[in-house]
């Protein structure tokens, strides 16, 4: 007989011996089947969390090499720090004021806020982090291999310098950019509050000449017995000071210095000089009889002397 008919006989017994529909029978009355389309494996399913297996497989990639060339390291958390913990807290603080302020987001409490689980595991792995730094500094101090790169190393950048310079000048375009827009901003507020404040002053003073037209139209009519606040219209508008000129005791008159009354000793009292000597209507009245020799001028009505004789009589005098 050939001996590809022995194995065919073979197969086709071993087929009749295996009975697979008292297998799936016996599997959808355990219940481990549903109803449907299955395949049933020879193979029986292993665990998942296989740690034996798992550790065996790790050994056959782990690279066997000295730990400087791996650097790898199985270390607990740092202990937080103040900063982390005052920056977490502010946080949870502001997640909160969150829920508070908007009524469309649901609350959620803090251990099961997805937000905040997303920021305590960024947490955990910068402490993880800060541990393994610590740990292997220290191991390195051990074997001898400096960490500090010294001052005149030297080494290739990965770009070119053309290729930097390029960067350099896109980050100095864009921080002139935002440095000239925030200089418009300032000007364009300073130029908003100028003209807020000079809109206030201008209806502040239009308000002052409104209610003094009023008060004079009351004057007029009899309903005021005096114009008093014209003197408290020019105090105010002075910002309550005292007019210059103003003496603290005796308000409204006219305070004099020391270098006032000297001058005015040595050069006179000021005022108008032009026409001061020009005769008026009283001394015409009081002094015309006497120059010319009327009933006012003596006891007798002597005439007047002539200029010569009045000349030496001014030069006498002297």
């Amino acid at each position: 007989m050939p001996a590809f008919q022995e194995e065919m006989e073979d197969s086709d017994s071993s087929y009749v011996s295996y009975d697979e529909d008292d297998e799936l029978r016996e599997a959808l009355a355990k219940g481990l089947l549903k109803p449907g389309l299955n395949v049933i494996s020879k193979q029986k399913a292993d665990p998942v969390n296989n740690t034996a297996k798992l550790k065996s497989v790790l050994e056959t990639f782990i690279l066997k090499a000295p730990w400087v060339e791996r650097m790898d390291l199985i270390n607990d958390l740092a202990p937080l720090t103040p900063e982390l913990a005052i920056q977490m807290e502010k946080h949870e603080q502001k997640r909160e004021n969150q829920f508070k302020g908007n009524k469309k987001i649901p609350y959620v409490a803090p251990e099961v806020d997805p937000v905040l689980n997303d920021f305590k595991r960024e947490i955990l792995f910068h402490r993880q982090a800060q541990a393994a730094v610590i740990e292997g500094m220290k191991r390195l101090h051990d074997l001898g291999i400096a960490t500090k790169r010294p001052d005149d190393y030297f080494a290739e950048m990965a770009k070119t310098d053309e290729h930097m310079q390029r960067i350099r000048k896109v980050l100095q375009a864009k921080q002139e950019g935002i440095a000239k827009s925030e200089r418009i901003r300032q000007l364009r507020e300073q130029r908003r509050i100028g003209k807020l404040i000079q809109r206030q002053t201008t209806e502040k003073r239009d308000e002052e000449r409104r209610k003094m037209l009023n008060d004079i139209k009351k004057f007029r009519k009899g309903k005021l017995s005096n114009l008093d606040f014209l003197d408290d219209d020019g105090d105010e508008s002075t910002g309550g000071k005292k007019k210059k000129g103003s003496s603290r005791g005796a308000p409204g008159k006219k305070q004099v210095g020391g270098k006032r009354k000297a001058r005015d000793a040595k050069f006179g009292f000021g005022g108008r000089k032009k026409g001061s000597k020009r005769n008026t209507k009283e001394s015409f009245l009081n002094d015309g009889p006497k120059r010319r020799g009327g009933p006012g001028g003596g006891a007798k009505g002597q005439k007047r002397l002539g200029k010569s004789r009045r000349a030496q009589g001014k030069n006498r005098g002297k």
